[in-house]
Formats: structure tokens, C-alpha cells, sequence
């Protein structure tokens, strides 16, 4: 088996660890208890991320569709396991995902869009009447920032989607541009376990947040939240935005401050006392899979880092650098590093491309020449950024095969373009949605020299 494939296969077993429907019914039983020890009067489900449509249909065949009353959740088009379609609803939610009680909506990522709004209105209705003995099971999945979107009254659908680009295009990381959205909404920071209050809340939540923080992962929903307005602010100087975002959403945060508009809920607020938040799957979870694939396949196996951030072709370059350094010891057996994370990238061009296929050119370019290293870096939820991708697999002759048929890797890193020049030279990887997301793997495998 050549290393591209091998390559796959361990991302393959990462996959495994992490889907939703396996993790979510491990808590079946006690969910099951619980609920039936507190005699609630009913249970309802709600969610939103790319993991929800699965972690919804783990919550009914665990449950049994019987036990919940009503449910809504919300998901990325594609991922409620059917085709996309203009119409992102069905009342009864089972030509898109087979739920009996769960309606579900698809929705834009990572731009929100009107769908998301119509989804998170429909939310807001079913959980605003709830009562003291009311269980809300709360499904919080990677992507559920921009599918659970209700913007703040004076700002528009439009102007929020603008401030949201803005960032992402300037290189934000996920916890500044969280901080913005929290405080330009009326469900996250801790916004939707009011909105629930008095019902008892159980968030089962799927990370993709470097340090799996609570108030970070969706926009912490039905958690405390420790940023404010003025932090809000301070991430759109920091990245010099206060000319280009719109003016409403500046003027909305410059209320904030002042204090004409309430603070999201922070820490020791009585209302989360009837709130658990709970991590059930992780990016940690997920290279601890790959570590174990890559060690029964023999290697000598060394888990770089989960909380890999920064610049995506830094960390291409950093991690060529470390083959580098592999490849020159010379005997031994095959070593093989593993790192997760979620890196940026810092749009200058006018190209397609995603933070994995960016790293895997950057990592390319940089290991230009070297033989026996191999990197698969891609999105566990199979889309990297706005493609269909979800990464990339290079090595290094990448660079060499790509110059063969006119291509220059230089221009088209310059110019953003990684995914048109992977297609180009058949290194996609293509896993289509995975129904999952817990950031990103990268999976180094460097063969050694013969001493």
C-alpha cells in the first residue's frame, strides 16, 4: 500500500472516532436515566452544526421517538444525508434525514444566510414557552455559529453575513470572530438557555475549538460567556475593520459599551445553574485515533500538538521542516506525526481554496524534492472552507509533478488558489460531508533512509 493510501486509511479510522451517531448514543442510557429520575414533564431537542442531523437521529433511537416531544434542529446543505436542495425544509423532517420527531433545516456555512434565520426563529419559538419541568436536550456541533443565526434587532441578515466575511477574509481566528457574532445576536453567549429559562438544559457538544471551550464552540449558546462588548470592538480595530463594517453594527456595540443594551450572561449567573454543558467528541479524540492507527501499522508515532493555529502556510512550512529533520536521522522505522488544530489564512488573492489545501501547498513547496514524506491535511468535516474538498494529500514531488504541466505552486499560493491547482494535479481529497467536525488532522508520515 503506497503512503497516500495509508495516509487515508488512518484518516479514515479518524473519522470513525469521532462520528456522531456512535458518540451520542453512548449517552443514551444516561440521558435516559436522568430523565426518568426527574420525571420531566417533556424533552425537547434542538441543535445546529454539521454533526446535528446525526446526533438528532442518535438522540431518537436512544430515546425512542416517544420519549421527545418536538425537535428542530439545523445543518450545513448536504449534510442532513440527502442531496442539496432549494427547499432546505420538510415539515416532517424525514425526506432529509429520516427523523420522525426532529424537524430539520439546512442552512448556509460559513456565511448564515435566510434559512438560518427562518431555522433559529422556529427555535426560539418551540423553547419560549418552556416550563420549569421541561428538558431541553441541546445537539452543539462545529459550524453553529453561522447556521444558528438571529441577529440583534437593528441589524440586518445582510449586515451581519458583511461583518462575518470581513473577518474571516482578514484572517480572524474562531475565538474573535466569536466574539463579534455573540454580541450581534439575540441565541448566543449564553442568549439561548435565557430564552429556554426555566427548563433544564443538556448541551451534548462535538468541539471544533482549539482548548474545547464551552463559550467558544457554536458561539456558546447555553454557555456563560467571558467576552464583551468591548472585546467585540477591539477585534474590529484589531484587524482594522471600523471603516469597512457596517454602520450599524458599530453603532449596536458602541451602545453596548455604553450600556444601553444588557451584556451577554457571564459566569455565576443563577440561570446557568440549571444548565450542563457537556464534550463529547473533540479534536483530542481524534488524534488520539490516529495515533493508534499509525502505531499498529508500526510506525514510531509523535503527536505534534491539537491546538495547532496561526497562519496555514506557516504551518505547512513548520511542519516540512519537521520532515526535514526526521528524514536526516538516518535508520529506523517509519515515523509518523500527527497534529490537529484550526489554522487561518490571510485572503489576498481571488482564488478558491481552504485552510488544509493552503497548508498542504505551503508544506509542498517547502519539501520540494524530498523523497519518502508524505502529508494528509484535511477538515473532519470534509469541506475545507468554501470547496468541495476536504483537503489535501502531498509529498514531496508534488511541487515537481505540478512545474511538469506548466503550473507555477508560487502563483498560485499568492493568489489563493490552492484548490484549482491540487485539481489540477489530481491531489484532492474528496470525502464528501462527513456528518461530523472537530477541526482539522494533519498526518505526517516520513519514511527514514537506509543508514
Amino acid at each position: 500500500m503506497q503512503m497516500r493510501e495509508i495516509a487515508g486509511k488512518i484518516f479514515s479510522g479518524v473519522l470513525e472516532s469521532v462520528n456522531p451517531l456512535a458518540i451520542v448514543k453512548g449517552y443514551g442510557e444516561q440521558i435516559r436515566s436522568y430523565s426518568s429520575s426527574k420525571d420531566f414533564n417533556s424533552i425537547r431537542v434542538v441543535g445546529f452544526g454539521k454533526a446535528s442531523c446525526q446526533m438528532a437521529r442518535a438522540v431518537e433511537e436512544s430515546l425512542g421517538p416517544d420519549a421527545i416531544a418536538s425537535g428542530i434542529v439545523i445543518t450545513k446543505y448536504g449534510h442532513a444525508g440527502a442531496m442539496h436542495s432549494a427547499v432546505s425544509h420538510r415539515p416532517e423532517g424525514s425526506e432529509l434525514s429520516g427523523l420522525r420527531k426532529i424537524r430539520v433545516f439546512e442552512a448556509g456555512h460559513p456565511i448564515p444566510d435566510q434559512q438560518g434565520v427562518e431555522a433559529a426563529e422556529e427555535i426560539i419559538r418551540l423553547l419560549a414557552h418552556s416550563k420549569d419541568r421541561d428538558l431541553v436536550l441541546c445537539l452543539v456541533s462545529g459550524g453553529g455559529s453561522a447556521l444558528f443565526v438571529s441577529p440583534c434587532e437593528g441589524i440586518t441578515l445582510r449586515e451581519k453575513q458583511a461583518i462575518t466575511d470581513l473577518l474571516l477574509k482578514s484572517g480572524a481566528d474562531i475565538t474573535e470572530l466569536n466574539a463579534v457574532r455573540k454580541h450581534l445576536s439575540k441565541v448566543k453567549g449564553g442568549r439561548l438557555a435565557e430564552i429556554a429559562a426555566p427548563a433544564e438544559i443538556i448541551s451534548l457538544m462535538i468541539s471544533d475549538v482549539i482548548g474545547d471551550r464551552l463559550d467558544v464552540i457554536a458561539s456558546g449558546p447555553t454557555a456563560p460567556d467571558p467576552s464583551t462588548f468591548q472585546d467585540a470592538l477591539d477585534v474590529i480595530r484589531k484587524y482594522s475593520l471600523a471603516d469597512s463594517a457596517p454602520a450599524s453594527v458599530m453603532e449596536l456595540l458602541e451602545r453596548g459599551l455604553r450600556g444601553d443594551i444588557p451584556d451577554t450572561p457571564k459566569a455565576g449567573d443563577p440561570l446557568f445553574s440549571r444548565v450542563q454543558n457537556l464534550i463529547v467528541g473533540s479534536n483530542r479524540i481524534a488524534i488520539e485515533r490516529a495515533r493508534q492507527e499509525a502505531e499498529a501499522l508500526g510506525y514510531r508515532t509523535e503527536v505534534l500538538s491539537s491546538e495547532i493555529s496561526g497562519e496555514a502556510r506557516d504551518v505547512g512550512q513548520w511542519l516540512a521542516r519537521k520532515a526535514r529533520e526526521a528524514r536526516e536521522a538516518v535508520g529506523g522505522s517509519t515515523q509518523c506525526f500527527i497534529s490537529g488544530g484550526e489554522t487561518t489564512v490571510h485572503v489576498r488573492g481571488r482564488g478558491k481554496g481552504g485552510r488544509n489545501t493552503e497548508l498542504a501547498l505551503s508544506f509542498a513547496m517547502e519539501a520540494d524534492g524530498m523523497k519518502g514524506v508524505t502529508l494528509l491535511s484535511a477538515g473532519t468535516d470534509g469541506t475545507d472552507g468554501p470547496t468541495d474538498a476536504a483537503g489535501a494529500i502531498v509529498d514531496g514531488g508534488t511541487v515537481e509533478r505540478a512545474r511538469s504541466r506548466g503550473l507555477n505552486p508560487r502563483e498560485y499560493l499568492e493568489n489563493n488558489d490552492s484548490y484549482t491547482f491540487f485539481k489540477a494535479i489530481d491531489s484532492l481529497l474528496i470525502t464528501g460531508p462527513t456528518g461530523t467536525n472537530v477541526m482539522d488532522v494533519q498526518i505526517l508520515i516520513v519514511e527514514q533512509q537506509a543508514g
